[in-house]
C-alpha cells in the first residue's frame, strides 16, 4: 500500500458489474465493484473468488479513498507482475477510486507469455470499465435515516439535491436508509432532517 499524492479529480462505479473477453482461448472475466473500506474490497474479492473456484486464477486489485491514496493487488498465483499490477494500473488509468476488481481467468491450453498475460488482464479491465458511467467521486459523510412508509416519498424528494447514493434500504416495520450526502451539503441537510425529526416524520442519526 501507497499513499497517492496531489488533489485531482478521482471516478468510482455504482453497484457491481462484469464483462467477458476471450483471448487465445482463455476467458477472462473482469468484475468490478464499488467498495467504500479493505473490509468491503476484501469480502467482494472473497466472494468471486468462491464462485469462480474452479478458475484457473482469481486476480485483483483495490483502490480506496477520496484521492485513490490506498491501493493493494494480487496475482493470485500467475507470474509476478503479470496480473495484479496491471488491473491495479488500468484502475489508476482511468483515475479511479473506491472499486475493487477480480479478474477470473480460464486458461484455454495456449500460454500468453508475460507480456501477453500482463496486456490480457489489463484489457479485461478496461473493457468492463468501457461499459460504465463513471461518476465523480465527491466527500461525503454517512447517516442512517428510519422513515415511515408514508412519508418515505417525501423523505427521498427532500433529499435528493444533498444525495451522493443510496447504500441499502431495509424494509421492515419501518423503512431504514443508508445513504451518503456531499460533506459540503452537511449542515443544510442536517438542520433540515433534525426539523422533520422533531416533527416525528424520521429518526436519523449521522454514522461517520
Amino acid at each position: 500500500m501507497d499513499e497517492a499524492v496531489g488533489k485531482k479529480q478521482f471516478y468510482s462505479i455504482e453497484g457491481q458489474h462484469a464483462s467477458t473477453i476471450k483471448i487465445k482461448r482463455s476467458i477472462f472475466i473482469c468484475a468490478l465493484s464499488h467498495v467504500q473500506s479493505i473490509d468491503e474490497a476484501k469480502q467482494f474479492i472473497s466472494g468471486v473468488s468462491r464462485e469462480n473456484r474452479t478458475a484457473t486464477h482469481n486476480c485483483w486489485a483495490y483502490i480506496l479513498g477520496d484521492q485513490g491514496g490506498i491501493f493493494h493487488s494480487s496475482d493470485a498465483g500467475e507470474p509476478p507482475g503479470t496480473a495484479g499490477k496491471p488491473i491495479l494500473n488500468m484502475l489508476k488509468k482511468n483515475e479511479m477510486t473506491k472499486v475493487a476488481a477480480v479478474v477470473t481467468r480460464h486458461f484455454g491450453g495456449v500460454k500468453l507469455g508475460v507480456r501477453g498475460l500482463m496486456e490480457a488482464y489489463g484489457e479485461s479491465v478496461q473493457a468492463t470499465i468501457d461499459k460504465l458511467t463513471l461518476r465523480k467521486v465527491v466527500k461525503s459523510i454517512r447517516l442512517k435515516i428510519e422513515v415511515s412508509y408514508e412519508f418515505n416519498e417525501t423523505l427521498l424528494n427532500l433529499v435528493k439535491k444533498y444525495l451522493v447514493r443510496i447504500n441499502h434500504t431495509g424494509y421492515a416495520e419501518k423503512i431504514d436508509h443508508r445513504i451518503e450526502i456531499a460533506k459540503e451539503n452537511e449542515k443544510e441537510a442536517v438542520q433540515m432532517l433534525k426539523e422533520y425529526q422533531g416533527m416525528g416524520k424520521l429518526k436519523f442519526e449521522l454514522l461517520d
